[in-house]
């Protein structure tokens, strides 16, 4: 897997927990499946970016 590929997969995975959790909030869902996938999200995000800077990191390097 390249390092592109790992970064979209990361942006992905970020962008379709925060979707999900937002139809969640917007259909009247359980509060607290919302409140775990937004903790979720968080935890992505801070994946994204160690990710994201580790490739940064690689190619200047």
């Amino acid at each position: 897997m390249s390092a592109n590929q790992l970064v979209l997969l990361a942006c992905l995975a970020v962008a379709g927990v925060l979707l999900f959790g937002l139809v969640n909030m917007m259909r009247g869902g359980s509060a607290n499946l919302s409140q775990r996938l937004m903790r979720l999200r968080v935890l992505l995000q801070f994946v994204a970016i160690i990710v994201i800077m580790g490739v940064v990191w690689w190619r200047a390097a």
